[in-house]
């Protein structure tokens, strides 16, 4: 399987690049990875709703840009599906057991996502009602994927 994480603006924290390269060199031995960063839009810290959507327009044709027509898209949005680990495993195994073999999951900047990415996505997804860091849910979702295949795998990860 292919994965690819679409995320918006440069990792810069060392602590989170550490963390995502040690689950992206766990999870090569089940998938090809690819991390795909995108630029931000630069903007004010006030912006008004208008300035949002365009902000958020923007970055969403980069990430656009970036996704093949034929690969599955799971966009993570504070309103999509909550699943547990099991659940996103059983995804990723039935995905791969129906011919997705490219698969992307996008993550938006601090303003979100496009509706433009949203229409795209042909699922969503959500770690909790609350909300992260960008850049901190890319650590949280390269090592939720890495533990679906070590549950689909019924190999041991701890709790």
């Amino acid at each position: 399987m292919n994965i690819s994480i679409i995320t918006v603006g440069k990792l810069k924290e060392k602590y989170l690049k550490q963390g995502i390269a040690e689950y992206t060199k766990r999870l090569s031995a089940y998938a090809k990875i690819e991390m795909i960063e995108v630029a931000d839009e630069k903007a004010p810290e006030e912006l008004s709703q208008t300035e949002m959507e365009q902000v958020k327009q923007k970055e969403g044709e980069r990430i656009l840009a970036k996704v093949n027509q034929d690969t599955y898209v799971i966009a993570l949005a504070i309103e999509g599906k909550m699943k547990t680990s099991e659940e996103l495993a059983t995804q990723l195994d039935q995905l791969a057991t129906y011919g997705k073999s490219k698969i992307a999951f996008i993550i938006g900047g601090s303003l979100g996502l496009s509706s433009e990415v949203m229409k795209r996505a042909n699922d969503t997804l959500s770690f909790s009602k609350m909300t992260f860091p960008h850049q901190l849910m890319r650590l949280v979702l390269v090592e939720q994927v890495y533990r679906a295949y070590r549950i689909n795998r019924g190999e041991p990860y701890h709790k």
